[in-house]
């Protein structure tokens, strides 16, 4: 392998790469382009395209794809090759400014909530020129954004972009209260954790469920699971260890800073995390490391699962998404620094984002709703669905003292002492972590530790950056006509801590004694994504939405659109897999092992009643499976009437409602005898690999 720095970026069209390559004057215009916003002229891109196409077929590319990511939650992509005919029959390599900037894919087979009909098959890929090209698969990608032909969003990429612009907006304007007016633009900065689970494939192919619904919908609970917490940062397995090290080389190329690996709570799951980058790039580096992490899999003969809840009864995966704002000269606004009790404007920025998560608990929540993850959320694995912060006791006492006019004693930089002299002394950090919390300040930075593993992290930063955006328009608007800067901000500090600090719990999110207790402080507690989904398209989002031109309301109902049709779907997919499992493999194994029993019982009484030939265990087993595959037998055809009754639900909300009130219920009640019958049926007739055979497949 080449060194690391010589790696690192190696396949990404870049800052260095655009400055080896182009005209000066052509890269300082791209470069004013892609750091100002500024409109980018054609004869401009007609120069960056031709040297982006030299730089990728030196690299033996032929073709080049606009990248980008519509509302299914993955990525797409329509390839076109260099290739030009000439007039003598041959061809050349051309790539103009025009293919560069915009191309023209089919808008009409992509989830659109009601924007675009069948018909209206025209839409627009527009270069991102924020987000450098990359070589994936011999094949140029170009990060695009992604609208219809009459202007509205169809991807996650343009709100995204949108709301990055809201919060840079109202962000500067309160550093310019605070007189500094040098800052030409704040940027929200990400850093995605990324959890996942790795077993065999040939044990993966086996399982239909997991083929189609991403998660297994039978499965009979292992003898052992996670409970000696012996793999939690366990040494790696080779197969593993050889896996992460091909995937952190592939993602070094792409530019994508993987730092951290490990091996995480329950068995087969591991962790993935990267180094901070803006928003933009961050949510485009998350969609390719999990593609990544597919395909890289499957070269080592394993299937990687990204789904929120894969094995029931074990610990589920999810995505930490570490969030700050920077500016441009790369200050962190939420570094406490040394004497955060004095640190006027991290306090402003501090209680901006305590406000903004306390009127906003609803479109948090919004934000990580999905089917797989209501399984996930409040599983003593993952935050419950009520939205609470994490501060930590030396933020939280800054606060109360501010809030209650008292001095504050500063506890910074106390010394750890573990009773080990040989050991070196450390600073102790003034918070703890908490992984309960749905989010936790950690340092300098917000934690928001609800996303499902499977999310495309652009859905929560944009509801992050749009509310806190709302926080910091207000204080801007109540600062900037301030005569006495220094006593207004002291007051709005306390009064916004004090209005909103029913949202700040430092305890356990797990016990159930916080369930009555945020109750009792108004909190919100959206159980599942049904209830959830409602508040997207509630009159104050519509109005918070639009207020900072992160969607029109036509977005914003196209996309509670496709949510609420998601759900609805995923479930449908997973009602009809197990029927067929039901089928096609558990009815038949339930027959053939009765069969099996009734003939060895059969025999045993035609021998006579001599002790040796008993048969108590037999009756016993036939009596019990007899009993559940009645049982089955019954529970199935209720899943079938239940499954053909939802397309008599009206309204998208109605029939949400069906499949998570009906559907889903019959499904839980069918997998209660399915499991137990997999611990009475003989393995050599169960359909299935059991979950003791996926958790622990890769050695």
């Amino acid at each position: 392998m080449k060194s690391v720095p010589s790696l690192f970026a190696s396949s990404v069209f870049n800052d260095a790469a655009m400055r080896e390559r182009l005209p000066k004057d052509v890269y300082r215009a791209l470069r004013k382009t892609m750091s100002q916003a500024t409109h980018l002229e054609l004869d401009v891109a007609n120069v960056v395209a031709s040297a982006m196409k030299d730089w990728a077929v030196e690299r033996g590319v032929t073709h080049y794809t606009h990248w980008f990511q519509p509302m299914t939650g993955i990525t797409a992509e329509k390839h076109d090759s260099f290739i030009s005919p000439t007039a003598d029959g041959r061809v050349i390599m051309e790539f103009s400014g025009k293919e560069l900037v915009r191309g023209e894919p089919d808008a009409s087979s992509f989830p659109s909530g009601g924007l675009r009909a069948t018909f209206e098959a025209r839409g627009y890929t527009v270069w991102d020129t924020t987000s450098y090209a990359f070589i994936k698969d011999g094949t140029l990608c170009i990060p695009t954004a992604f609208c219809s032909y009459s202007g509205e969003s169809l991807d996650k990429k343009t709100p995204l972009l949108r709301s990055m612009e809201a919060i840079d907006r109202q962000a500067r304007r309160i550093l310019a209260c605070f007189g500094n007016t040098a800052v030409r633009r704040v940027v929200p900065e990400v850093g995605a954790e990324q959890e996942y689970f790795l077993i065999d494939k040939a044990v993966y192919l086996k399982r239909p469920d997991l083929i189609c619904a991403g998660r297994t919908l039978f499965g009979a609970p292992p003898p052992k699971g996670q409970e000696l917490e012996d793999h939690y940062f366990g040494t790696l397995k080779p197969r593993v260890s050889a896996y992460m090290k091909e995937l952190d080389e592939e993602l070094w190329k792409l530019g994508i800073c993987a730092k951290t690996k490990h091996n995480e709570v329950a068995p087969a799951q591991h962790e993935l995390a990267p180094i901070f980058a803006t928003t933009n790039i961050a949510t485009d580096h998350n969609q390719l490391t999990m593609e990544l992490m597919k395909s890289i899999a499957n070269k080592h003969g394993m299937a990687c699962l990204l789904h929120e809840k894969p094995f029931a009864g074990v610990n589920g995966s999810g995505k930490h998404n570490n969030w700050s704002i920077s500016t441009d000269a790369g200050v962190n606004l939420l570094e406490p620094g040394e004497t955060p009790y004095a640190n006027a404007q991290f306090l402003l920025f501090l209680v901006a984002v305590i406000k903004a998560v306390d009127e906003h608990q609803d479109l948090l929540r919004v934000s990580v709703a999905s089917a797989g993850n209501d399984h996930r959320l409040g599983a003593n694995e993952a935050p419950p669905a009520i939205v609470s912060m994490f501060l930590g006791e030396e933020l939280t006492q800054i606060l109360e003292a501010i809030e209650s006019g008292k001095g504050y004693c500063n506890k910074r930089k106390r010394p750890m002492e573990i009773g080990v002299s040989v050991l070196p002394h450390f600073p102790k950090d003034t918070t703890d972590r908490n992984r309960t919390s749905p989010l936790a300040f950690t340092g300098n930075k917000f934690e928001f530790r609800m996303l499902g593993s499977m999310f495309s992290v652009a859905g929560p930063n944009i509801v992050l950056n749009t509310i806190v955006a709302e926080s910091l328009r207000q204080f801007a608007d109540a600062l900037e006509k301030s005569k006495d800067f220094t006593r207004d901000l002291a007051a709005l500090v306390k009064k916004t801590f004090s209005a909103h600090k029913r949202i700040i719990f430092n305890g356990n999110n797990y016990a159930d004694e916080w369930v009555a207790k945020a109750k009792a402080r108004g909190l919100s507690n959206l159980k599942t994504t049904v209830d959830a989904l409602p508040a997207f398209i509630s009159k104050e989002s519509v109005k918070l939405f639009t207020k900072h031109h992160v969607f029109s309301a036509t977005e914003l109902h196209s996309r509670y659109e496709i949510l609420m049709e998601n759900y609805c779907k995923t479930l449908h997919i997973e009602a009809l897999t197990m029927l067929d499992l039901v089928k096609g493999g558990i009815i038949p194994a339930c027959i053939a092992y009765q069969n099996e029993i009734a003939t060895l019982l059969t025999h045993k009484k035609a021998l006579g009643g001599h002790p040796l030939y008993a048969t108590a265990l037999e009756d016993d087993l036939l009596q019990k499976i007899s009993g559940l595959s009645a049982s089955l037998l019954a529970k199935l055809d209720t899943l079938e009437k239940v499954l053909a009754g939802a397309k008599k639900a009206s309204g998208v909300l109605a029939h949400a409602r069906f499949y998570r009130d009906k559907v889903f219920a019959a499904m839980a009640e069918l997998r209660l005898d399915v499991d137990k019958l997999e611990t009475l049926v003989a393995k050599k007739h169960w359909p299935l690999p059991s979950y003791v055979d996926m958790l622990y497949s890769v050695v």
